[in-house]
């Protein structure tokens, strides 16, 4: 009976630390920051604090939530930066390279201006396409036809700005239509959302990547091949997926190259 008296106590001692040891939000220093800021090097305005959001200067990142816990600044995505040193006008931090950024509250009120819009557009990758062609294989005559359907379909893509600090911004995905015509019979007709290369590409390039493009690649004894392309816009890399569609009508899929 004592050893399981002297077991809870423990327990009770042990969760009663870790509590203590939780950090809690830094409510003066979040206070301190409220106002607009310019980079101390260069005199850019760069973004404005108001209640719990960072408001970016550029015209297309999202505002981000943020806290102050402890000694670091921190996003509503998870990215942390250290404070080094902050007053009342001046607030330095380290980005995610180790870089130090300075930054000194703006009392001009023509900055404002940089900020008359509280939330940016929603970008839009593509605009509406529609291409057709005929293409004589083994005797018989094929017309295909693509259709790029701009969507409200939202993605958000992270990257970083010329601080390195975390922004997020938001594209408007796309909807492809295939459809291909033997004659005057219908072959094979479908649309394609980037949902459907799930297997294909990996989960985390394709939460933030944008169906962008579809083309028409070649014939041949196969069938009709189409590429997709996904990328993460203003991102370096893109995925290309082919869709062949046989002379039976079905759809098959593969990775031809990241």
């Amino acid at each position: 009976m004592n050893r399981i008296i002297v077991v809870c106590l423990t327990a009770v001692v042990l969760v009663a630390c870790n509590h203590r040891e939780e950090v809690s939000e830094n409510k003066e220093a979040k206070a301190m920051l409220q106002g607009i800021w310019i980079d101390a090097e260069g005199g850019d305005v760069s973004f404005r604090v108001q209640g719990d959001t960072i408001y970016y200067a550029d015209s297309t990142s999202m505002p981000a939530y943020f806290r102050v816990m402890g000694d670091s600044l921190v996003l509503a995505s998870g990215a942390s930066y250290g404070i080094v040193k902050q007053l009342p006008h001046l607030f330095w931090f380290k980005n995610q390279n180790g870089d130090l950024l300075k930054f000194s509250k703006s009392d001009d009120p023509a900055d404002e201006s940089e900020f008359v819009r509280d939330t940016p557009p929603v970008l839009s990758y593509s605009h509406q396409v529609k291409i057709d062609s005929v293409i004589v294989y083994g005797g018989n005559r094929y017309h295909w036809y693509i259709a790029i359907n701009p969507t409200k379909y939202k993605v958000t893509t992270r990257s970083y700005n010329d601080d390195g600090l975390e922004v997020e911004n938001v594209y408007y995905d796309n909807i492809m239509h295939v459809s291909v015509f033997q004659g005057s019979r219908q072959l094979f007709s479908s649309d394609f959302r980037k949902q459907q290369y799930a297997g294909k590409v990996p989960a985390e390039f394709l939460e933030e990547a944008v169906l962008g493009n579809m083309e028409f690649s070649h014939v041949d004894a196969a069938g009709l091949h189409f590429v997709a392309t996904l990328c993460i816009p203003d991102g370096a890399s893109c995925y290309l997926v082919e869709s062949l569609v046989s002379y039976q009508g079905q759809m098959t899929m593969q990775l031809v190259e990241y």
